[in-house]
């Protein structure tokens, strides 16, 4: 199996469960700000019944790129875990298996490399304080992208309450 099948199912795999998206793009010439936002336009179309009214979020890619910090390969891991796995909305509510998720996520990483670029909207994901920057019109949202290898993947997962 080549890479970008390989990575197609990985991130199809885990953006399986209802407000999680993912995508792969091939080839290098594409931004982490201008891929998230090309995915959360995607997202508000298909959540656009879901939408707080009158809500708006980052129309740019340089909005997103406001709302992205840089992280290593290690916290991909956990992010991309946590995403695909647990509920931003409801925390502590699994989503999906989390031993399956962590090992999707963990050959994702390997795949881009732990030297890729990694960025996330997440700042804490703490019990206690969970804190994110919008990317989207919607309340919650968390999203990990990633540019390495001759790929760029990204993970959004999206809610309302």
């Amino acid at each position: 199996m080549d890479v970008a099948t390989h990575l197609r199912s990985l991130m199809g795999s885990l953006s399986r469960e209802n407000g999680v998206f993912g995508r792969v793009v091939a080839g290098a010439g594409t931004s982490a700000p201008e891929l998230v936002r090309e995915v959360a336009a995607e997202v508000e179309r298909a959540w656009k019944d879901y939408a707080v009214a009158g809500a708006i979020g980052p129309g740019t890619p340089d909005d997103v790129k406001e709302a992205l910090s840089r992280i290593g390969g290690d916290r991909a891991v956990d992010l991309l875990t946590y995403l695909a796995a647990e509920d931003l909305v409801f925390p502590a509510t699994p989503r999906r298996d989390h031993a399956h998720a962590h090992r999707a996520a963990e050959r994702v990483v390997r795949l881009l490399g732990y030297q890729a670029d990694w960025y996330t909207n997440i700042n804490d994901l703490s019990p206690q304080a969970r804190a994110w920057n919008p990317v989207t019109r919607h309340t919650f949202d968390g999203v990990v992208a990633g540019l390495g290898n001759g790929f760029a993947v990204v993970l959004l997962q999206v809610g309302e309450d």
